[in-house]
């Protein structure tokens, strides 16, 4: 059994149909990516799973359990975090603040909070060079790195991001993109949505190409990269 399983997920803004009928898979230890243009549904995606849509039809099964409906909060202590897109800290509390924030799941257990601290810090040693400092004072990177860092305080099984190199320079992509890996690696599974479709399936074992809503192509993240169709679509290449 797949760690995440949708099957047939339909949810809609309003009266608009964003998902029609998706169905994917996330296997535990995977990074998995959604790849797509602006309006494809990949971010819609991410948040009827955190639950912060609620589809109309569809299945959402984490670890054997359906959670679709569930509230957020509910769902995080199951073990899924989310970061989402455009960084969204609270920029007006400190680093150690907004990390905090990310542990509320954990009730008052220090010992557990200190301990996810130390791992956020070693995994990005800027954020504790910066940790008494306020947000909104942070570079682009520090607060994507302070975003990524928050989802981890309550240790998720599975980790979604949502655009996570949106606006930083080169090289900073490249730095989280290596993050990305090392995150997963330690034993993080991730489901990734993401405008750079190459650094994405680069580092993906699979990914799911959507459109309107739509899952129209699926494969090993290294089949997607020498796909003509992906090639054209979301690699600039002709």
């Amino acid at each position: 059994m797949a760690l995440l399983e949708i099957e047939n997920l339909h949810t809609y803004y309003g009266y608009v149909h964003a998902l029609k009928g998706i169905n994917l898979t996330v296997e535990e230890g995977e990074i998995v990516t959604l790849i797509g243009a602006n309006g494809a549904g990949k971010t819609t995606t991410l948040r009827t799973i955190s639950g912060l849509i609620r589809p109309r039809e569809g299945r959402i099964v984490f670890d054997g359990q359906e959670i679709q409906g569930m509230p957020a909060h509910k769902i995080v202590q199951m073990g899924i975090c989310h970061a989402p897109e455009g960084r969204q800290i609270f920029s007006t509390l400190t680093v150690m603040e907004n990390l905090n924030m990310g542990a509320y799941t954990l009730g008052g257990d220090k010992e557990t909070i200190e301990e996810n601290r130390r791992r956020v810090f070693d995994l990005f040693p800027r954020l504790e060079e910066r940790k008494n400092q306020l947000g909104g004072t942070l570079s682009g990177g520090e607060q994507q790195m302070l975003t990524i860092g928050r989802a981890l305080m309550s240790r998720p099984r599975l980790l979604m991001l949502d655009e996570p190199s949106l606006g930083l320079a080169p090289l900073l992509v490249k730095t989280i993109f290596e993050i990305i890996k090392e995150i997963n690696q330690r034993g993080v599974t991730i489901l990734l949505v993401e405008q750079n479709a190459r650094a994405a399936l680069k580092i993906a074992h699979r990914g799911y190409v959507l459109e309107t809503g739509r899952v129209v192509l699926s494969g090993p993240a290294q089949e997607l990269l020498q796909d003509e169709r992906v090639r054209k679509a979301y690699l600039g290449e002709r």
